[in-house]
């Protein structure tokens, strides 16, 4: 049985003061992003990647655009420490990308990590050590001045050894379970290995806010990082990181509440992989910037890709509906979110507008790769004449009527709904083609020659049916008109020409050819659908009226 009462807030809120980032509406501008998938992402793998498997990975991770990059833990693993010496002798670190690797403030696991780090154009070296209640109190069962001293003696440590090792090097410190620890002793912990480091202008230093577990609303994780920020010593000189996991599911918003206090970095992972729960997600962070007008610096034009790499080599699962990746984050399955989307679509493109406002999308999904008739309007049993009849004019060119694609829209609804599937563009169309178009009715034109005698059009026109012609004569006011009182009087059939339409199809090459719509109601109100195309208007309606008689006469749509 659930029992509430034995948790409690077990975070520690600073003062109401630290609140400006309430102000603030948006982030404006990107944060430095660190892809922690090489460590915290495979740590958590259940197959952790091989060598091969991090290589390909860490290539997607520079070419995607990421400049800093944890690629392990390097005194954990003979794996970890081969990646890291493979990158380095091998050259495989591009010149702008600087790698960065963890290690706790133990001097052999510090020397190890520069051995592995010996020769990098550019390192991070990211030292830390548990600084909050619990760990002290449970795992070390040390004082908060014994805690404080691991971490000054790790910045003297990693101080000394850069000296000694070849490589460009730079540093970073995590009081790791931040959100747990004291804010005003997080801080003294973080001045005084900024006291040993000696920030400055060539000398630039990461201090790292760990959410390690979610304890708190983002709110007050956004006020603590604004109290770090504002009293941090060396703050010009140093960069304020977050590292967020997602244990509440709110990662995302903490990290775009911290960005707004005051952080300028942020490191999390692709698609939110990570302990637990996960890291934050950098997909959604970087496209949630984007969807704001603001350059994320990171290239995510084609997501497909992305997904298919990263599934391949993490063996994980990006889920359908994870925000801007997922597979069917795009989709609109329901009716009115269907024509929603189809008229936003139309007005978007009447209008010639280059800012996107199209309902229910948030941003235009070509711009990530994805595509509008295979990934926005999803045919099933819950959809509408909107989506289908957009479907179907955007990918085949076919601009039916409105009752026709009401029509249609049914039809395609229940065949979804018996055969308990979603129905793809392809499926559509030859449901469309089957059931409307150029359809054999028996009935043939063979030869017609029309005359205009004022507002009047006589048409001779021959009819083959069986192998036996038959020349008929009739008149109209125009001359569908008459080749239909034609048919009228050759078939004997009652019906009125309820609806006809026509246009011109598009992409058809230097020969422009031209669908026609045509409607027949019977006296019960019943109304049965043809389409023609010909490159011949008047043979095109003719095709549409034969085909809509076609499914009067013998039971089709």
């Amino acid at each position: 049985m659930m029992d509430a009462s034995k948790y409690r807030v077990g975070y520690y809120p600073v003062g109401k003061e630290y609140n400006k980032w309430v102000g603030k509406d948006h982030v404006e501008k990107a944060p430095v992003w660190c892809s922690v998938d090489m460590r915290d992402g495979n740590q958590s793998l259940v197959i952790p990647m091989n060598l091969e498997e991090k290589l390909e990975y860490f290539k997607v991770l520079c070419d995607v655009g990421f400049k800093e990059i944890e690629v392990g833990f390097p005194a954990a693993s003979e794996t970890e420490y081969e990646f890291l010496r493979t990158l380095i002798d091998q050259n495989l670190i591009p010149p702008d990308v600087t790698v960065q690797v963890l290690t706790q403030c133990r001097e052999h696991i510090i020397r190890k990590t520069f051995d592995a780090c010996k020769g990098a154009p550019n390192a991070i070296i990211h030292f830390y050590n548990a600084t909050s209640v619990a760990q002290r109190e449970q795992v070390f069962k040390m004082s908060k001045e014994e805690i404080k001293q691991i971490a000054v003696e790790g910045a003297e440590q990693v101080k000394k050894l850069a000296d000694e090792y070849e490589g460009s090097f730079r540093f970073e410190y995590s009081p790791e379970s931040f959100t747990g620890t004291e804010p005003e002793y997080a801080l003294e912990v973080c001045n005084a290995v900024l006291d040993v480091l000696q920030p400055g202008a060539e000398n630039n230093v990461i201090i790292n806010l760990p959410v390690t577990v979610e304890m708190s609303l983002p709110h007050v994780y956004a006020s603590q990082v604004e109290y770090m920020s504002e009293n941090l010593k060396y703050r010009e000189f140093v960069t304020l990181s977050l590292h967020p996991h997602n244990d509440r599911g709110t990662g995302v918003a903490d990290t775009e509440l911290a960005l707004l206090a005051g952080a300028d970095r942020v490191e999390g992972t692709l698609f939110g992989n990570g302990e637990r729960t996960g890291n934050v997600d950098i997909i959604t962070l970087a496209l949630n910037l984007y969807s704001h007008g603001v350059d994320p610096r990171l290239d995510l034009s084609d997501m497909n890709t992305l997904v298919e790499k990263y599934e391949r080599c993490t063996r994980m699962h990006v889920y359908e509906r994870a925000p801007y990746a997922g597979a069917l984050v795009f989709a609109a399955f329901s009716g009115s979110h269907q024509d929603a989307i189809a008229k936003g679509m139309k007005y978007r493109a009447k209008n010639k507008m280059h800012r996107w406002n199209v309902p229910y999308i948030p941003i235009d999904p070509t711009d990530i790769g994805r595509t509008y008739d295979a990934d926005v309007i999803r045919v099933n049993s819950q959809s509408g004449k909107g989506g289908i009849g957009y479907l179907l004019e955007q990918s085949f060119g076919y601009n039916l009527p409105p009752k026709m694609r009401e029509h249609f829209s049914y039809v395609c609804k229940d065949i979804s709904d018996r055969g308990h599937k979603e129905l793809k563009p392809d499926e559509i169309f030859s449901i469309f083609e089957e059931g409307y178009l150029n359809l054999d009715s028996g009935i043939r034109v063979t030869d017609f020659d029309f005359m205009r005698e004022g507002d009047a059009v006589k048409i001779t026109i021959t009819f083959e049916r069986n192998g036996i012609e038959t020349e008929m004569e009739a008149e109209g006011n125009g001359t569908l008109n008459a080749v239909n009182n034609a048919l009228r009087q050759f078939t004997g059939e009652q019906y009125t020409l309820e609806v006809f339409s026509q246009h011109s199809m598009q992409g058809q090459g230097s020969r422009s050819v031209a669908a026609s719509y045509i409607g027949l109601e019977r006296e019960d109100g019943r109304l049965f659908w043809g389409v023609g195309t010909d490159t011949d208007v008047i043979r095109a309606s003719t095709k549409a009226l034969l085909s809509a008689f076609h499914n009067m006469t013998k039971g089709g749509m």
